[in-house]
């Protein structure tokens, strides 16, 4: 017997359940039924990200009662975690919680001790069981805990009442959730939250009371319910003033009522990619697929929360041209949402199967053609990758334990790896594999190792040429590109290559048939041409196209970061506004960079800008940008 296999024989006889392919429902007495996941327990799932023990004791549901202050920027009450357990240690993940009391079903008091405190993780919470297998936690978070971001009316669409959202991944829920916070160790939850009137609560989870409840003097309770179990870093919430609007039978979306009409109608292809993913992989697996358009300062794009996407305002172009974003979150309900990384050094496992699945997504709504252009852009921010990187830095693997976390990595080699796969097999004997890895993983954590030999079991079944050509190896554990990676069609941007050739060689900018392309293609236009242009080349193209203008965000900053490396002044208000009016990670961090990397000119216009921006950015985004300034404040 190998080792792998006995590891899931003890796991199963540890959570005495767990036998069937997507989990088991576990019967818990007087409660009701609970599907439980398995817990791998092989060296390459263990989560050096989190403090806990699964193998010892582990928890498997979840269940909040908690108060949101906005006053004091807490959430207070309980958590009260069921556990499934072999020995009398639970050990949790915790972060700037404050602690109160813990005691068991019961209400007699557990003996607890928080371990020292780290950086990143937190402290460990360990909880003495004493026979217990229901645990409540009296706490309240912290004011700064960086998982929630508190929002004052002034940072807000509408104006008028203030906001909370939370952000989980990776690991930054145990700032306001003491559980085990490892995507290996999923959990069903289940919540009642509540808020001053009049905001609303909603969740990652089915809303059970959606118009709320009365909850005492000026405040609603709002109940939540995933039977579903999932890593602990979907558990989301969000509140504020929030409308909706139905897209189609399971879809919908929440949003400010001062942005509801615009989202909705960026979202009207929402059920056709529901139906899309379904033809593709199988049958959507958690009911509704609703989303949340935030505030700007999300820090994302978006995120795949169970049952209610949060996305980010930045993706409304008022054309539907970015919502390839939609289609990846979707993605993401199968890998990812469905079947987990167990550790982060495996998050291509979520990540560039996503990025793959969305391309499909686009290829069967729109065509080929923009899944084609689409695709060369992702390879292209591959090769960004390797430059930043070094092409063969351990940065570069897929599987990558040592932190780099490149998305041209994670995401894109990852599609590639895909895309590869998919040519030397075939597409429809891979879409079968691919539909069969979901269902035979369904609810369950995923390993690269695991991955792969789920690959040669299912796909691949002992055929050494397919082997030989796939290079399984060399794509998941070895840095750089294989030399057998699928590339994208050289003819998709044809058309733009030439008008750039024709610019390039001294053509007017007028010249350009730059109203007529797509997003993608004004984008390969921006992103090739020269980094070093002169002031009156860049005011040609800023007069002629209207690039400092740009209602596309994806756009507008690809042309900041060329006019912002030539020190063009004139886009100097533009960006300005741009780092003012989102948070959003992805544009927000590399304008700082480039901003600090043009000597005393860009320093002092990033200090002055992000003094002003920096309190209306989530923690997510002001870790890496305190960094880029901390850098670059004496160079």
């Amino acid at each position: 017997m190998s080792k792998r296999s006995l590891a899931f024989l003890l796991t199963a006889a540890f959570l005495t359940a767990c036998t069937a392919p997507g989990g088991e429902v576990v019967r818990t007495g007087a409660s009701a039924e609970r599907m439980t996941a398995p817990v791998l327990l092989t060296p390459d799932a263990k989560d050096v990200s989190s403090y806990a023990r699964p193998e010892i004791a582990r928890v498997t549901h979840v269940a909040l009662e908690l108060a949101a202050d906005f006053a004091a920027k807490r959430m207070a009450g309980t958590a009260t975690l069921d556990v499934a357990a072999t020995g009398e240690d639970l050990v949790l993940d915790s972060k700037g919680l404050e602690i109160s009391a813990i005691t068991d079903a019961a209400g007699r008091p557990l003996q607890w001790a928080l371990g020292g405190a780290d950086e990143e993780k937190g402290s460990p919470l360990t909880i003495k069981l004493a026979g217990a297998r229901k645990v409540r936690i009296a706490y309240r978070s912290a004011p700064n805990a960086e998982a929630l971001q508190w929002l004052t009316p002034e940072q807000t669409a509408g104006k008028r009442q203030p906001f909370l959202f939370s952000q989980g991944q990776a690991i930054l829920n145990r700032s306001w959730i003491p559980t085990q916070d490892s995507p290996g160790i999923r959990q069903t939850w289940e919540a009642r939250i509540t808020v001053p009137e009049p905001l609303t609560a909603v969740m990652s989870g089915l809303r059970l009371t959606p118009e709320g409840e009365a909850a005492g003097p000026g405040r609603r309770a709002f109940r939540f319910s995933m039977d579903k179990p999932v890593a602990p870093y979907l558990i989301a919430i969000a509140v504020g003033d929030l409308a909706f609007q139905s897209l189609g039978p399971r879809s919908g979306v929440y949003a400010e009522p001062a942005t509801i009409q615009r989202a909705a109608a960026e979202l009207v292809d929402t059920e056709k990619m529901i139906d899309a993913a379904e033809a593709l992989y199988g049958p959507y697996r958690w009911g509704r697929y609703d989303m949340i358009v935030l505030p700007p300062a999300f820090p994302y794009g978006g995120m795949e929360n169970p049952t209610l996407t949060f996305l980010t305002p930045t993706f409304i172009a008022g054309d539907r041209s970015l919502n390839g974003l939609v289609a990846h979150e979707l993605a993401h309900s199968w890998s990812g949402n469905l079947v987990t990384n167990a550790v982060w050094p495996d998050s291509w496992l979520n990540e560039g199967i996503t990025s793959y699945f969305e391309n499909r997504i686009m290829e069967a709504l729109y065509g080929t053609g923009r899944a084609s252009q689409e695709a060369t852009l992702s390879w292209a921010d591959m090769e960004a990758s390797f430059t930043e990187l070094g092409r063969d830095a351990p940065g570069t693997r897929l599987h990558d334990p040592s932190g780099a976390d490149s998305s041209g990595i994670v995401y894109d080699k990852g599609s590639v790896f895909l895309r590869t796969i998919e040519r030397t097999v075939g597409r429809e004997r891979f879409d079968r594999y691919l539909r069969s890895y979901f269902d035979r993983h369904a609810f369950q954590p995923m390993t690269s190792a695991r991955f792969l030999a789920d690959l040669r079991a299912n796909l691949v079944r002992g055929d050494r040429a397919i082997e030989e050509r796939l290079m399984l190896d060399q794509w998941v554990y070895q840095p750089g590109l294989p030399s057998n990676a699928a590339r994208p069609d050289p003819q998709a941007f044809a058309r733009v290559d030439t008008a750039l050739a024709a610019f390039n060689g001294g053509g007017a900018a007028s010249a350009l048939p730059y109203s007529g392309w797509t997003t993608a293609e004004r984008l390969r236009f921006l992103n090739a041409l020269p980094r070093e242009l002169s002031t009156a080349r860049l005011q040609e193209l800023d007069r002629t196209l209207g690039l400092t203008h740009s209602g596309n965000s994806e756009v507008l900053f690809a042309w900041l970061q060329l006019a912002l490396a030539n020190r063009y002044e004139p886009a100097v208000p533009a960006v300005e506004r741009f780092l003012m009016s989102m948070g959003r990670r992805k544009f927000v961090a590399p304008l700082f960079e480039t901003l600090m990397a043009e000597g005393d000119w860009g320093r002092r216009i990033a200090m002055r800008t992000y003094a002003k921006a920096r309190p209306t950015y989530h923690s997510v985004t002001t870790g890496t940008v305190d960094r880029t300034m901390k850098g670059g404040s004496g160079s």
